[in-house]
């Protein structure tokens, strides 16, 4: 075999050749583009450095979508914002039929219906009825105002008028109360029929309260027999009483 000898230069020259070219692998890995080999590796490791960015955000979107979209199924099924108040329930209105308005509101004309019929049990009696047709209750006077006359004859003024009760007071009205009815009894003759003289006296006219206009009088025909001492009693809620008040009767009006 042939022995290869090298002088010192050239084994200089030889390492400083290897070393260079080492060197600039090293650079060229570190700095530049580098091979296809080196830009995959670079792709695999910023991937994971991206990934949990952009996971949160999917996420977050998400939620949020899903929290509008929940909210409005809760709208559209209750009918109302997710934030509105409950609406507070519109207390009923109900009319005045109490003491105190009736008090302050006279009974109509309009608002009553005035009737007068005669009672069988005792002929010389007639019960006067007063209906409040309204929705609300009406004061009356007292009494209802009667007077006894004769229906062809142009003046009133010496008409006969029944004696009442006496030391009236108490409450500026009658009240009575809507659908109710106020009764008041009048006696023709309380000594009885056939004691009193003969009369020419044949109407009844009757007033239902001392605050309704004269033209609100009421004309009803006497029904024969005769007339003396007449005796009214006051408005009651029943029949019995208002017979009991009519005996009471004592004083003119």
């Amino acid at each position: 075999m042939k022995k290869i000898t090298l002088s010192s230069a050239a084994v200089v020259a030889l390492c400083g050749a290897v070393s260079l070219t080492a060197c600039g692998s090293s650079k060229s890995s570190a700095s530049g583009p580098g091979p296809a080999t080196g830009g995959t590796t670079s792709a695999a490791v910023s991937a994971p450095s991206d990934a949990p960015s952009s996971g949160v955000g999917t996420a977050g979107s998400t939620a949020s979508a899903s929290a509008s979209s929940a909210a409005s199924a809760h709208a559209s099924t209750s009918g109302k914002s997710p934030t509105s108040a409950p609406t507070a329930p519109t207390a009923p209105t109900t009319p005045h039929n109490d003491d105190s308005y009736a008090y302050t509101h006279r009974c109509a004309a309009s608002q009553v219906t005035l009737q007068v019929s005669r009672m069988t049990d005792v002929p010389t009696r007639r019960l006067i009825t007063v209906r409040n047709n309204g929705a609300t209750s009406c004061g009356l006077s007292y009494f209802p105002l009667v007077s006894l006359g004769n229906a062809q004859s142009a003046d009133h003024s010496k008409d006969s008028k029944p004696l009442i009760p006496g030391g009236l007071g108490g409450p500026p009205a009658y009240v009575l109360y809507a659908g109710k009815t106020a009764y008041a009894v009048l006696d023709l003759n309380p000594a009885g029929s056939g004691t009193g003289t003969a009369t020419t006296l044949d109407e009844i006219n009757v007033l239902a309260a001392d605050t309704m206009p004269n033209a609100a009088t009421k004309n009803f025909p006497l029904g024969g027999g005769s007339v003396g001492k007449p005796k009214l009693g006051l408005y009651e809620a029943g029949v019995a009483d208002a017979v009991a008040s009519m005996q009471g009767a004592n004083t003119p009006q």
